[in-house]
C-alpha cells in the first residue's frame, strides 16, 4: 500500500506542477485515427489540426487514408480495422504515447471515463463511465467506475476528487460499499449533492451544476449524458462540445486509448486529443493500475462479489482460437457469458467485447451464419 501511496503522490505532484506553472505537455505524441466518422474524414482533420495548433508541444500523428493532404505526421491506412491494428501497434511500440479513435471494441472489464464541461456554471467533471464496461454485475461495475474515475481524476492533476453517485438504480448499494471500502482504507472524498438534503447520491441538478468532480453512474447511462453534454446546442447531429468519452480503463488494460463518436466535431475532437496528451502527461496507466491494487488491498473483490446465480453457467470446453472480427450486437450484457459458451458448445469460437451500442460477441467471418443461427434458435437474439 506504501508503494501505491509513493507512486499516486509522485505523479500527481507532477501534474499539479503543469496546472501551476502552465508547463506545457512535452515529448507526447498522440495518434488519431481518421476514418469512421459521420462527419467524414475532413472533419476528423480538422479536429487534429485544432489540437496541433493549440498544442505546440505535443506530436499529432494522423492514421488515415493516402489521398489525405496535411502537414501533421501521417501513417497510411485503407480501412478502420487496419487504422486500429496499426494504432495498438504504434502505441505498444511506444511510437505513440496515446491515441484517439472512434468504434473501438475493449475487453470486458474495461471502461472509459469521460470528461464534460457543464452548462450551469461552466465545471469541468468527469463521468465514469461511458463506453465499455466495467463488469457484467451493475453494482459492481459502478463500483468499479468510481475507482476508474478517481485514477483518471488524479492523472488529470486533481489531488483528492470529489465523488458522487448518480441517482440511478443500485446507487444506494454502491454507495454502501464505498463507504466500506473507505473505512478499510482506501481514500475516497465524497461529494454532497447541491440539493437541500444533500447527501453522496446526485440529483440531475447536480449533473448540470457539475457538483462532483467525479460523477459515478453505469456506463449505458454515462453513455447517454456525454452525448447530450457533447450536443444539446447543435440539435444532436453534431458533438461541438467537451474532450470525448474518454480514456478506456481496465485492470491489466496497458493502452491509453480514448473515444470520441462518430457525430464528434471538430471542437470535441480536438478537445480529446488534449485529455489523451493529459492522460500521457499524468501516467494514467500507472495511476489506474495503482489505484485498482489499492482498491483490492481494502477488500474490493471480496464487497463486490456478484450475487450466486441460481442459473449456473455450465462448464465447456473452449474451440480453438480464431481471428474474429464479425460483430453480433442486441445481446444483454447479462446474457453475455452464457451467449458466448452457447457457441462454444456448438464448436464456434467467440469472444465478448463492448461496442459502442452496448455487448458484442465476435466471432470469425466463416461463423457468422451459423452463430447467428444459434443464437436466434436458443432465444438469446
Amino acid at each position: 500500500m506504501e508503494q501505491v501511496k509513493r507512486l499516486i503522490a509522485e505523479v500527481l505532484n507532477e501534474a499539479a506542477d503543469v496546472i501551476a506553472t502552465g508547463r506545457a505537455l512535452k515529448n507526447i505524441r498522440v495518434g488519431i485515427t481518421l476514418l469512421g466518422s459521420e462527419h467524414g474524414v475532413l472533419e476528423v482533420l480538422k479536429g487534429a489540426a485544432m489540437a496541433a495548433q493549440n498544442l505546440p508541444n505535443v506530436e499529432i500523428v494522423v492514421i488515415g487514408p493516402e489521398d489525405v493532404e496535411t502537414r501533421l505526421t501521417k501513417v497510411v491506412v485503407t480501412d478502420e480495422k487496419e487504422g486500429h491494428r496499426v494504432m495498438e501497434k504504434m502505441l505498444d511500440s511506444g511510437e505513440l504515447n496515446a491515441a484517439v479513435t472512434m468504434h473501438y471494441n475493449f475487453p470486458i472489464g474495461t471502461s472509459t471515463v469521460g470528461l464534460v464541461v457543464t452548462p450551469a456554471q461552466g465545471r469541468k467533471m468527469f463521468i465514469a463511465t461511458t463506453t465499455g464496461t466495467s463488469s457484467p454485475d451493475r453494482v459492481e461495475g459502478m463500483v468499479k467506475n468510481a475507482i476508474y474515475g478517481i485514477a483518471t481524476a488524479k492523472a488529470y492533476g486533481i489531488k483528492n476528487p470529489k465523488v458522487g453517485i448518480l441517482n440511478v438504480d443500485g446507487a444506494r448499494q454502491v454507495e454502501r460499499i464505498l463507504k466500506e471500502l473507505q473505512s478499510r482504507g482506501y481514500p475516497i472524498d465524497f461529494s454532497e449533492s447541491k440539493r437541500s438534503d444533500g447527501g453522496v447520491v446526485m440529483r440531475g441538478n447536480d449533473l448540470l451544476a457539475g457538483t462532483p468532480d467525479v460523477m459515478i453512474c453505469d456506463s449505458l447511462t454515462g453513455n447517454l449524458l456525454i452525448k447530450i453534454f457533447s450536443a444539446y446546442t447543435t440539435g444532436g447531429s453534431y458533438e461541438a462540445l467537451g474532450y470525448g468519452y474518454g480514456p478506456g480503463i481496465g485492470e491489466g488494460f496497458n493502452k491509453i486509448i480514448n473515444i470520441i463518436s462518430r457525430a464528434s466535431g471538430a471542437p470535441v475532437i480536438a478537445g480529446a486529443i488534449e485529455y489523451a496528451a493529459a492522460m500521457a502527461q499524468g501516467r494514467l496507466v500507472e495511476v489506474a493500475q495503482a489505484e485498482i491494487a489499492a482498491a483490492k488491498k481494502a477488500g474490493l473483490l471480496e464487497l463486490v462479489k456478484p450475487l450466486e446465480r441460481k442459473e449456473a453457467v455450465e462448464e465447456v470446453k473452449m474451440p480453438p482460437k480464431k481471428p474474429v472480427d464479425k460483430e453480433i450486437a442486441g445481446i444483454d450484457v447479462l446474457e453475455l457469458e452464457n451467449a458466448q459458451k452457447l457457441l462454444w458448445k456448438h464448436g464456434i469460437y467467440a469472444e465478448t467485447g463492448m461496442g459502442c451500442t452496448g455487448p458484442i460477441i465476435l466471432v470469425a467471418p466463416d461463423d457468422l451464419s451459423q452463430a447467428l443461427k444459434v443464437l436466434k434458435e436458443n432465444k438469446v437474439l
